[in-house]
């Protein structure tokens, strides 16, 4: 009789189990104002990219460029001298696999 109590209440206690494991794996997705674990580190990837291919054009490298990224969407923000120099740090980040858009927040620095 004991047996067929404990396999009677045995699904009894799997379902409560199975409900916190999928609030628990509920936890790693997206949302649409956060990441998940998975975008973030393919967010991080598309940065370092661009900020590589930015050091090493010889245009724009000595410039103060930070490069963020949020779900596929690049912003770009400090100082450049010139217009082209603004366009072409957008042009890299474009050239970049993965990059949905491109925000380039940029400013030329004014001529004293």
């Amino acid at each position: 009789m004991k047996k067929i109590i404990r396999l009677m209440s045995l699904p009894l206690l799997i379902l409560p189990l199975a409900g916190m494991i999928g609030v628990g794996l509920q936890g790693c997705a997206s949302t649409p104002h956060s990441e998940s674990s998975g975008q973030y580190i393919d967010n991080s990837a598309l940065t370092l990219k661009i900020k590589t291919k930015l050091l090493a054009d010889k245009s724009i490298k000595s410039f103060p460029i930070t490069v963020n990224s949020y779900k596929n969407t690049v912003q770009l923000s400090g100082f450049v001298n010139t217009q082209y120099q603004k366009e072409k740090a957008a042009a890299i980040a474009y050239s970049v696999k993965g990059v949905a858009s491109v925000q380039n927040d940029l400013i030329i620095k004014p001529k004293i």
